[in-house]
Parts: structure tokens; C-alpha cells; sequence
């Protein structure tokens, strides 16, 4: 490919971006799938993706966890003060636990001395709570507050391209 068919979004990447914002085929090879729907090779699908992650135009794939529906009925975001030297190394052990589905770095702020949060789901709250005490005793981790879902709220993430709906 030479480089001006990756600078701009062509007509065929936009139905690529299209068909990934979907539903993902739960196949043998979903990346077929989506190719057909799209009217193009499976090998053609895979490399316009590819050059569009290698130039920035997507940035992230990946699944939404619908908890409730496959069993959790907990979660709770904890916020943890964690040492700037160890943030690295306390993040990857953290988000290693099967409990634990989002895991990332925060700036701090007057009053709020948290720079690391995990999302940590359960069977129930007690089970959240026993995640999140050993995490803290694995990591030598103590100060952190643990911020409890009240309502769940429709996940939803932005979509482009869809002017044709």
C-alpha cells in the first residue's frame, strides 16, 4: 500500500469501522464475517485494519462486559494512592486478577491523593470486598476508597460513519 491510501479514510475504511462498532460475530473466523458484510476479502479486511491501527485511526478494539448478564451482580470502582515509583508494577499485578476488568492511571488532585483505579467485579459486594482486601495486602497497598455502582447505566460508545442510517 503506498502511503496516501492510509493517510486519508477511503469510502471501504469507513464500512471497515462500520462493521467493527457492531455487534462481533461469535464464529470460527469472525474477521470472514465481517469481511463479507463489508464485500471484500478477509485478507483485504484485515489489512485495511491493520494499516489503520499503524496510523492512528483507531486506536483501541475491544469488548463491553455486560456483568450482570453473565453472572456478576457487584462491582465497585476502587481508587487506590499507590507510589509513583511502583505504579507500573502494582497496575500490572492488579489488572492480572480475573476480578479485576478495567485498570488505569489517574493525575491526583488537592484532596485526592488516588492515581490508580480498578474496576473489580463480584458474585457480591462481600466478594468485591474480599478481592479488593487482598489486592491491597499482595501489593502492600492500603489507602484507597471503594466507590460502589448504584444504577448501571446503558453502555454505549461512540459510533462514526453512520450518517447512511
Amino acid at each position: 500500500m503506498n502511503a496516501e491510501s492510509i493517510t486519508e479514510l477511503t469510502e471501504l475504511d469507513k464500512r471497515i469501522v462500520r462493521v467493527l462498532q457492531g455487534e462481533f460475530p461469535l464464529v470460527a473466523e469472525p474477521y470472514k464475517t465481517l469481511a463479507e458484510q463489508v464485500g471484500v476479502s478477509e485478507e483485504t479486511f484485515l489489512e485495511r485494519v491493520k494499516a489503520m491501527q499503524e496510523t492512528k485511526k483507531i486506536r483501541k478494539m475491544g469488548a463491553v462486559l455486560c456483568h450482570r448478564e453473565v453472572g456478576f451482580k457487584a462491582n465497585v470502582l476502587v481508587a487506590w494512592e499507590v507510589p509513583e515509583g511502583r505504579l507500573d508494577e502494582i497496575a500490572r499485578h492488579m489488572a492480572a486478577s480475573p476480578s479485576v476488568t478495567h485498570c488505569y492511571d489517574r493525575n491526583t488532585a488537592p484532596g485526592w491523593p488516588y492515581n490508580l483505579y480498578t474496576m473489580v467485579h463480584g458474585h457480591s459486594r462481600e466478594e468485591c470486598e474480599q478481592v479488593v482486601k487482598a489486592l491491597g495486602r499482595e501489593c502492600n497497598v492500603s489507602n484507597h476508597v471503594m466507590l460502589y455502582s448504584k444504577h448501571e447505566w446503558k453502555k454505549t460508545a461512540m459510533r462514526y460513519f453512520m450518517e447512511n442510517e
